[in-house]
């Protein structure tokens, strides 16, 4: 069964740190993926699986985790013409997913196809503006001018218009795109780096704290945690800067 999903405000109602903390399962296989689980020891409600585990270990992990009690962040950033994309997001409904990326880069027919495809048990779903990873020398590459933060707010202004659930943005464009898509959209903010981290090949992070500051609804952190010699302590720390902000 989908988890439930709502960060809009509500009067007298915060959201608890430990339900804003995704971690990253970025892991070759299940075996990895339970180890690691099971090290987190409880310390956050959500966990991301993207391409690479899904790939490897598919839909029986999902099921797995999310009956362990677990949210389901599924990273899969589907980018394909829209009856394709419309195909998949019926393929993963019923999972116990709560959250499905698809690519905005698709474009507005993609996005509205995926949209429609939703039943009940579908997972909400986040359009995917610019990956954290790109700054305005790799969009220029790929033939788009303007910056990060100009291409992020048209993205995500499209993706709104076409009945997409939330976004996922780099944590430098989350109060604009908060403005500009209001309260009830889930923004689900990848580069997320403890002060004096490495950035590892992550061009526009920002502190946790920040990020909450700004507006986001959920935060993805990966190898600050799990590469740390104590994964739950880890995260632990980052949930107590989530607190002070």
């Amino acid at each position: 069964m989908t988890t439930s999903v709502s960060f809009a405000p509500q009067e007298g109602v915060q959201v608890a740190a430990r339900d804003r903390l995704a971690v990253a399962l970025d892991v070759p296989d299940a075996k990895s993926a339970y180890e690691l689980v099971d090290r987190l020891d409880g310390a956050c409600r959500w966990l991301k699986v993207g391409m690479e585990l899904y790939y490897s270990a598919g839909n029986g992990l999902v099921e797995t985790l999310a009956g362990r009690g677990y949210s389901i962040f599924l990273d899969l950033k589907l980018h394909d013409i829209p009856n394709t994309v419309a195909g998949a997001v019926r393929s993963v409904t019923g999972l116990g997913a709560g959250l499905l990326t698809v690519h905005a880069f698709g474009g507005p027919a993609m996005l509205r196809a995926a949209a429609a495809a939703k039943a009940p048990g579908a997972p909400k779903l986040l359009a995917v503006t610019v990956l954290t990873s790109m700054d305005q020398s790799e969009l220029s590459a790929v033939g788009v001018p303007g910056s990060p933060a100009d291409q992020v707010l048209r993205l995500a202004t499209m993706a709104k218009a076409s009945g997409m659930d939330g976004m996922v943005c780099s944590p430098e464009e989350v109060a604009a795109v908060r403005a500009a898509t209001g309260p009830e959209s889930i923004l689900v903010i990848p580069g997320i780096r403890p002060a004096g981290a490495a950035a590892d090949d992550q061009r526009r992070t920002a502190t946790a704290a920040d990020a909450i500051r700004r507006g986001a609804s959920i935060l993805v952190v990966g190898r600050p945690i799990t590469k740390a010699p104590d994964p739950a302590a880890a995260a632990r720390a980052i949930l107590d800067e989530m607190e002070s902000a």
